[in-house]
C-alpha cells in the first residue's frame, strides 16, 4: 500500500495518547487519515495530539472514557457534528487490573473495573459509533486483543508458564467472542469486525517488559485498520497473520 493509502478516511482510536494506541494514531495519520486521538485525560490527550501535530500529522483530540456511556455518547455527537461519518474505529483502550489476578482472591470490583473496559467500553464505543461507520462506504472495526486470550492456545499448554488470570486474560476472551458476534451482525451491511494481536510489547501497561516496541505492535493492528471492502471480518489476527481463538 502507497504512503497516501487512507487520505480521505476518518479513523477514531481509543486510549491513543500513549503506548499502542498513539502509535496507531500515528501511523494511521502517516497514511494520510484524519485521526480522532480518543483518551479520557485532557491534559495526555492534548500533549499527545500537540505532538503529533507537530510532526505534520492531521490528528485531532475527542475526550472519551470508553467506562462511560454518555462520554461515548457525547463523543460520536461530536464526530457528527465534525464529520459526519466514521470510517475506522479502533477499540484499543485496556487495562490490566493488576497483580496479583487468581481467581480464588480476586476482588469482583477489580475484575468489575477490568471487563468495564475491555469488553463492556468495547460495546459501549462500537454501539455509539455505529450510526456514523454506516455511513462509511466501506466501514471497519479492529478490537485490540491478545493472544493470551486464545482458548485453543491455553488448552495446547501454550501459557502454562504464566500466572493465573481472572482478569486481563478472561476480558481478551470474551473481547474475541463479542468480536465474532459483531462480525456475525454487521456482516450483511458490509461493516468488518476483527480482533487484533499486537504482540508483546514494552509499554505502560507491562511496565516495559515486552519485547516488541509500541511502534512494531501498532503496524500490526493499522494492517488491519486499512483492510479495504471484502476483506477478512470475524478474524483474530497477528502478525503471524490468523490466529486460533
Amino acid at each position: 500500500m502507497s504512503d497516501n493509502d487512507m487520505a480521505g478516511r476518518i479513523a477514531l482510536v481509543t486510549g491513543g495518547n500513549k503506548g499502542i494506541g498513539r502509535e496507531v494514531v500515528a501511523q494511521l495519520a502517516a497514511r494520510g487519515a484524519t485521526v480522532l486521538l480518543g483518551a479520557r485525560d485532557k491534559g495526555r490527550r492534548e500533549d499527545a495530539v500537540a505532538e503529533l501535530r507537530a510532526g505534520g500529522l492531521d490528528v485531532h483530540p475527542v475526550a472519551l472514557d470508553v467506562t462511560a456511556a454518555a462520554s461515548a455518547g457525547e463523543a460520536a455527537a461530536w464526530i457528527d457534528r465534525e464529520y459526519g461519518r466514521l470510517d475506522v474505529l479502533v477499540n484499543n483502550a485496556a487495562v490490566t487490573g493488576g497483580r496479583p489476578g487468581e481467581p480464588s482472591t480476586m476482588d469482583l470490583e477489580r475484575l468489575r473495573l477490568v471487563f468495564e473496559t475491555n469488553v463492556f467500553g468495547v460495546l459501549a464505543v462500537t454501539n455509539a459509533m455505529l450510526p456514523l461507520l454506516r455511513r462509511s462506504a466501506a466501514a471497519v472495526v479492529v478490537n485490540v486483543s491478545s493472544t493470551v486470550g486464545s482458548l485453543h492456545r491455553a488448552a495446547n499448554g501454550e501459557w502454562d508458564a504464566m500466572p493465573a488470570s481472572a482478569t486481563y486474560v478472561p476480558s481478551k476472551t470474551a473481547l474475541n467472542s463479542l468480536t465474532v458476534q459483531y462480525a456475525k451482525e454487521l456482516r450483511a451491511e458490509g461493516i468488518l469486525v476483527n480482533a487484533v494481536s499486537p504482540g508483546w510489547c514494552a509499554t505502560d501497561l507491562n511496565n516495559h517488559q515486552g519485547q516488541l516496541s509500541a511502534a512494531e505492535g501498532a503496524s500490526v493492528v493499522v494492517r488491519y485498520a486499512a483492510i479495504g471492502p471484502g476483506g477478512p471480518t470475524g478474524g483474530f489476527f497477528s502478525a503471524d497473520g490468523a490466529e486460533p481463538w
